[in-house]
């Protein structure tokens, strides 16, 4: 799959939006659209109910980047790193593809990784170096876009879905607490879905000095709609009703307003990005065999090596399954009624110098004090750690 680049024409319709939500005073949240073959690529869009459109257009030989960062750390450390890696993430693919003239699909998957990891060095070291950002750092989620396929990269929580036929699947892993059970076989995803732990996240850019990028592949074809989410979309509006509700709309932006109103509908807790892209034209197949799925990335052996998971990743995952946690995390939603003072609904934080416990409260049913199951994870988590390391 990744010696092929198809020859024919290939064009995309793009809609992106950003909102504020129901209960956020600041949007943390930026997304990215570039035409790689243009030297003119739209800027990080960062400011609330703001939105961009792009009629339909060919798809150049350099490809289109797609990215969703959705910052924690508080409004103005959440909001520069959200956009700090959406800024450094466009340079990099700059500077390493599309100021050159290899078309080696390898090249493109690879350079996406190393794009992503520069920009969580260039967090960090801003974190680092600056006490009032101290901590700040943002979830990643790309879709590079180079002829009949996508090459994604992802870092936290936000995600990509591929609509096809009607039926919406998700195309990224979360790297997230609850994914982790769901592999693990101790969840099911509808019990992953509700648990008050959904929002802890193993990964972000920004909090750790290194970060394990998932590099995935898929092959499109004609129709398909990408979608591009913060979790204030997919933790409000579930894949099936994302694919109905784009179905049933007459445009790409009348689609992506509703995937938006129907988030604030539910209550709107966090900030909402939301990016949807139509491909279609002679160059991509008018059916594939092969269904949407996740599938990692395998190029050519020397370059497949990447940056190991932290092992702090893994401690903060043993110790959130017995109760603490530790960043970086999302707070839980603070109480209706909260007064002035109170944080915002599902504030996002990571402050490795100061992990932050949940208040005592009665565990979730589904991580319910049990010697056997933590045993397992934690044996788990340490066989995964070895195998990183």
């Amino acid at each position: 799959m990744s010696d092929r680049v198809t020859a024919g024409p290939v064009s995309i319709e793009v809609v992106g939006r950003t909102d504020v939500g129901r209960r956020r005073e600041h949007n943390e949240d930026a997304f990215l659209v570039a035409d790689l073959s243009d030297a003119q690529a739209s800027p990080a869009v960062t400011e609330e109910r703001e939105r961009l459109i792009w009629p339909r257009r060919a798809l150049g030989a350099r490809g289109a980047l797609f990215v969703v960062a959705d910052g924690m750390g508080g409004a103005a450390a959440g909001e520069l790193a959200s956009g700090m890696a959406c800024a450094v993430i466009l340079e990099e693919l700059h500077a390493q593809w599309a100021d050159t003239t290899d078309t080696d699909p390898d090249r493109f998957a690879q350079t996406l990784r190393l794009a992503t990891e520069r920009a969580n060095q260039r967090i960090h070291t801003h974190a680092t170096s600056n006490p009032d950002t101290k901590g700040m750092g943002t979830t990643a989620t790309l879709a590079g876009l180079l002829g009949d396929t996508l090459y994604l990269c992802q870092v936290g929580d936000s995600r990509a879905y591929l609509v096809r036929r009607g039926v919406a699947t998700q195309i990224t892993k979360d790297q997230s607490l609850m994914q982790r059970l769901v592999d693990a076989g101790e969840l099911t995803p509808e019990e992953a879905e509700v648990s008050e732990r959904r929002n802890i996240i193993l990964q972000a850019l920004g909090p750790e000095a290194r970060v394990k990028v998932d590099l995935t592949v898929q092959r499109v074809q004609r129709d398909d709609l990408l979608v591009l989410c913060s979790d204030g979309l997919s933790g409000q509006v579930r894949g099936p009703e994302m694919a109905q509700l784009l179905g049933a709309a007459t445009t790409l932006e009348t689609g992506c307003d509703a995937l938006i109103d129907r988030a604030n509908a539910t209550g709107g807790p966090d900030n909402i990005t939301v990016i949807v892209v139509r491909l279609d034209g002679g160059g991509l197949p008018p059916t594939l065999a092969e269904v949407p799925r996740h599938q990692v990335y395998v190029g050519r052996p020397a370059d497949r090596t990447t940056v190991p998971l932290d092992q702090a990743a893994i401690a903060s995952a043993v110790a959130a399954a017995a109760g603490a946690v530790v960043p970086p995390t999302r707070v839980a939603p603070s109480p209706a009624g909260a007064g002035v003072g109170a944080a915002a609904p599902s504030a996002k934080v990571a402050t490795p110098a100061s992990p932050k416990r949940r208040p005592a409260a009665t565990p979730d049913a589904s991580l319910a004090p049990s010697l056997t199951v933590f045993a397992v994870l934690v044996l788990i988590f340490v066989a995964m750690g070895i195998l990183l390391s």
